[in-house]
């Protein structure tokens, strides 16, 4: 089953082809692409490049985040309407769990952590397992320098992964946490990682619903807390 895989959590977007054999084609934009207008021509790009048409493809993948909000709408929003044209089933996975997949041989805890800015992370922790890996926390949100304290007290070696392990990266050193930070080729979850993990849910038949895919938000975005804010003082 050919699975078509489209991870935008980032800044750095990627579209990827491929079945529980490999992956046939692959396309990325690694410098803050309009997603609306990366991500069809990339499809489009991928099918052709790999001699496909649409009607090859046996499912739909997609990143849910957690990540940037426009780039989870765009590319949620166009997975599901995909899905719909071509009635295929949909996967959705988190964009820390990519991360972290890319890692699996790694014998550390694994600690995927992506930007959320603000002068936060998104981050949660991994170890290896047969086959892959295993999420052994929650997805969080916090600030590095509280992260960087977690990480310190822990008795096991970790390897932080991801680009807010790069961009706080001298926090991460100042409190000596003892961590190694993965490197720039680590930085970005990839649809190429989707895809493998994603056909391999397909052959198990372990489909999401349309309805119960959407994109997942640690946090509000600042529109609705101030207008929440915005509330308070009318009613004070």
């Amino acid at each position: 089953m050919l699975v078509l895989g489209i991870e935008t959590s980032t800044p750095q977007a990627s579209v990827a082809i491929g079945s529980e054999e490999g992956v046939v084609a692959s396309a990325l934009a690694a410098r803050g692409p309009n997603y609306v207008e990366f991500l069809l021509p990339a499809i489009e790009f991928c099918l052709g490049g790999a001699g496909l048409v649409y009607n090859d493809l046996g499912g739909i993948a997609v990143s849910r985040g957690p990540g940037l909000l426009t780039g989870l709408r765009v590319g949620v929003a166009t997975a599901k309407a995909l899905t719909q044209a071509l009635s295929l089933p949909i996967v959705g996975m988190g964009s820390l769990d990519l991360l972290a997949y890319e890692l699996r041989y790694s014998p550390k805890t694994i600690c995927a952590m992506l930007d959320a800015r603000r002068g936060e992370v998104y981050y949660a922790l991994y170890r290896t397992s047969p086959g892959g890996i295993q999420r052994m926390s929650d997805y969080s949100l916090a600030k590095p320098e509280q992260l960087a304290l977690g990480v310190a007290a822990r008795s096991d070696d970790v390897l932080l992964v991801g680009n807010g392990a790069l961009l706080y990266r001298d926090v991460f050193v100042a409190a000596d946490a003892g961590a190694e930070i993965g490197t720039v080729s680590d930085a970005f979850p990839n649809a190429v990682a989707l895809v493998e993990l994603a056909a391999a849910r397909m052959m198990r038949r372990d489909f999401d619903s349309l309805t119960g895919l959407n994109p997942m938000y640690l946090r509000r975005s600042a529109r609705p807390i101030e207008w929440d804010r915005m509330r308070g003082r009318r009613s004070a």
